[in-house]
């Protein structure tokens, strides 16, 4: 067995500030070896010996393959889209990572899951740092997350719209503050990438509308960290030049990320701050950003702005469509000449069209299914009746019922066994009390109860002759109470 790898590239992050590409190809592949017995030739036209097989449980499986992944990807990072969000009352969350062709799921456990900063729903795009693993008792791998947080479309959305929240409350998108496009307009200027297509469509729009307009290109960045500055500053020497009558600030489509440029506060007060006309056309139709919302006019795509500054042709058109009208009644008379000579032989083409055998051999086909489908049905009948016969003589010889009977047999005599153990230590611990009183009975403490004492020499030797004593000599006395200091006086009359 061998854990196969992919191509894929995937991301693994790190730490927050470093972001390291890693591809698969290069990860060290786990093999699980198991060694076939030894084989020795046989002759030609020789039965085989039949070997003992290594057979592996579904745990063992699990777990093998729990190891190689765990082994294999260590701790990665991942971005993609929510769904399938849950919260059980556990507080733990479970959700589903995916994009437009696979989805691996996810558990972000408690406490962790209450400590995000935003609320997880299904299709926000986040950005998540995990442990790739399996769950050994379903056999399906997941990834243990321990951080989530909102990445690319999610947070720059957020931050787009409490921007658009703070401008709009002080004024900016107000129509009031608007200026009112030329009725005339001569000259525009034109502030977008001069590679990118929306300048070519722009162009092309103009020249097909009216190629009379001057179109002067003041070429800008429109992506990238310094994009917004730059096309502030163009905007602004623009608008101090006097030269055009229009400015129009425009790129292509792109993901809220591509369209960062756009949505710059800087930028925006720039617009607002411009006395020239300005038109805003970013994007696609749907793609909305601050540079729409604060300039004069807003334009759907490029192409549509173009037609917005664009006069009509009128004598011109007038006259195309004059001559179109001539051109279209003359192909009209040529088509129905033409169609003419085409009906007769219409009309021997549905004689003889491949339409009506298709429609018999599909009759028939039919046909044919139904009776396959009856003769399908009426062979399984009696197989079924028979499964279900086996099923119900399987359930009344269920080895459950068995098993319940084992396991009621087992409690009692577990119960048994308890009530023996209990009354074993009930007579241990009697009897050790006994033999505790016995042997207080002949300690020596028990002596001295009675008023007795003990006499220690100075070397904490007992005293048992008063033959032992000498006058003078330092004696302790060891009652029930205590122990007390004494010396030899006098020996005594020793007879006595």
């Amino acid at each position: 067995m061998a854990a196969s790898q992919s191509n894929r590239l995937f991301r693994q992050r790190q730490d927050h500030n470093s972001l390291k590409i890693i591809d698969v190809k290069t990860l060290p592949r786990f093999h699980v070896r198991i060694d076939p017995p030894p084989c020795h030739p046989l002759p030609v036209n020789s039965r085989l010996p039949e070997s003992p097989r290594h057979i592996l449980m579904p745990s063992q499986i699990n777990t093998l393959a729990r190891e190689m992944l765990e082994g294999a990807f260590g701790m990665v990072w991942i971005e993609g889209e929510l769904g399938g969000v849950s919260r059980p009352a556990s507080g733990h969350l479970y959700f589903a990572l995916k994009d437009a062709r696979a989805q691996v799921r996810c558990a972000l456990f408690k406490p962790k899951s209450q400590w995000l900063a935003f609320r997880p729903v299904d299709g926000m795009q986040v950005l998540a740092r995990g442990r790739v693993t399996l769950y050994e008792p379903r056999g399906e791998y997941q990834i243990i997350i321990d951080h989530l947080e909102e990445a690319g479309e999610g947070a720059l959305r957020r931050a787009f719209e409490q921007l658009k929240a703070r401008l709009d409350a002080e004024g900016l998108f107000d129509p009031a503050r608007k200026h009112a496009l030329p009725s005339r307009i001569a000259r525009i200027g034109v502030l977008s990438s001069p590679g990118g297509a929306a300048v070519h469509d722009v162009l092309t729009v103009l020249r097909r509308r009216f190629a009379l307009i001057d179109v002067e290109l003041l070429p800008v960045p429109v992506q990238g960290p310094l994009a917004a500055s730059e096309i502030a500053r163009m905007l602004a020497r623009a608008d101090q030049s006097g030269r055009y009558d229009v400015l129009l600030v425009t790129r292509g489509g792109g993901s809220l990320e591509d369209l960062a440029a756009f949505n710059d506060e800087a930028l925006a007060r720039a617009i607002a701050a411009t006395r020239t006309p300005v038109v805003s056309a970013v994007g696609h139709e749907i793609d909305v950003s601050i540079a729409d919302l604060v300039a004069d006019l807003r334009a759907a795509t490029p192409s549509a702005a173009a037609e917005l500054l664009s006069r009509d042709g009128g004598a011109l058109r007038l006259g195309l469509t004059r001559q179109r009208a001539q051109l279209d009644l003359s192909m009209r008379r040529a088509f129905e000449r033409g169609w003419l000579r085409l009906d007769p032989l219409q009309h021997r083409i549905a004689a003889q069209h491949p339409a009506a055998r298709l429609a018999r051999g599909a009759e028939r086909l039919g046909a044919l299914h139904h009776r396959l489908r009856q003769d399908v049905r009426e062979s399984i009948t009696p197989s079924r009746v028979r499964l279900e016969r086996l099923a119900l003589r399987l359930a009344a010889q269920r080895p459950a019922l068995r098993l319940t009977a084992l396991a009621q047999a087992n409690q009692r005599a577990a119960g048994r066994i308890d009530t023996a153990l209990r009354q074993r230590l009930i007579r241990d611990a009697t009897r050790v009390a006994a033999l505790g009183r016995a042997l207080h009975a002949v300690s020596p403490l028990a002596t001295l109860q009675r008023g007795y004492a003990i006499l220690l020499d100075q070397h904490g030797r007992s005293v048992r002759h008063a033959g032992e004593l000498q006058p003078g000599e330092r004696l302790t006395a060891r009652l029930a109470d205590g122990e007390r200091r004494l010396r030899v006086e006098d020996l005594g009359d020793e007879s006595a």
